[in-house]
């Protein structure tokens, strides 16, 4: 049997700076996107026939709920140090999947829900009513293309998301400066795309979709902060079986 890789002490160096390999004192945050959510009982919910406000905070489904479990189980062995969460149902719920193993709490963050889609469409219209059905498919139509949330009108500026987002996960590192370990923060697919872009530099608001309850896992260290994974869905594959959905 090969025995566990070691590396003999030595200086950093200038890549281990810029990517946080093998240095000390570094903080591991790993962002877990939410279960799977439910949906309103509405035809075609997610083309806008349902009232924005109907959509936005749904909790998980009895799926979701098994897959907040598997990443529960996913940590359950490692030192988290704290847990955040985005103060949604479906993130919360999912946060304290993985809070549970280690005897605390999720630490609600405001800032870390997601970005909100049509927040200004009257309260008691569906989207498409609001906007017209046939401009609402021509506004999808772009976002498939353009992958930005500015194309979406009376809707949360992409700017405003993204600035919230960072600062959020920023103000995160800052209180745990000085602690290193891993923090889990649970959050949406638009929160970790938003954090994701600002580490490595990416254009698109939504370059990469991630998989209801995947890990991804960064690492901050002083001015330095890096990307170690995406899309980890391994616990999801248990006894045989898949729990992955989008």
């Amino acid at each position: 049997m090969l025995a566990p890789v070691t590396q003999a002490q030595r200086p950093a160096t200038p890549f281990d700076q810029a990517f946080i390999t093998d240095v000390d004192g570094a903080l591991g945050l790993a962002l877990v996107r939410h279960g799977q959510q439910t949906a309103p009982d509405t035809p075609n919910a997610r083309t806008g026939a349902a009232r924005p406000a109907d959509v936005f905070d749904t909790p998980l489904t009895e799926l979701g709920r098994e897959q907040a479990r598997l990443a529960g189980e996913r940590f359950a062995a490692e030192p988290v140090a704290a847990v955040y969460a985005s103060p949604l149902r479906r993130a919360f719920d999912t946060g304290a999947a993985i809070a549970r193993h280690h005897g605390i709490e999720p630490v609600v963050v405001d800032d870390l829900r997601e970005v909100h889609l049509f927040r200004n469409v009257p309260r008691d219209q569906t989207a498409a009513a609001a906007l017209g059905a046939d401009y609402l498919k021509g506004v999808r139509a772009r976002m498939t293309r353009e992958r930005s949330w500015d194309v979406f009108p009376l809707s949360e500026p992409a700017a405003a998301f993204n600035k919230r987002v960072v600062n959020a996960i920023e103000g995160i590192v800052a209180e745990r400066e000085g602690q290193p370990g891993l923090v889990v923060i649970a959050c949406h697919g638009g929160v970790v795309n938003a954090w994701a872009r600002y580490v490595i530099g990416a254009a698109p608001d939504m370059f990469f979709r991630p998989a209801h309850a995947s890990v991804h896992l960064f690492a901050a260290r002083g001015p330095w902060r890096a990307l170690h994974g995406l899309n980890d869905v391994h616990h999801l594959r248990a006894a045989g079986r898949e729990f992955i959905t989008y």
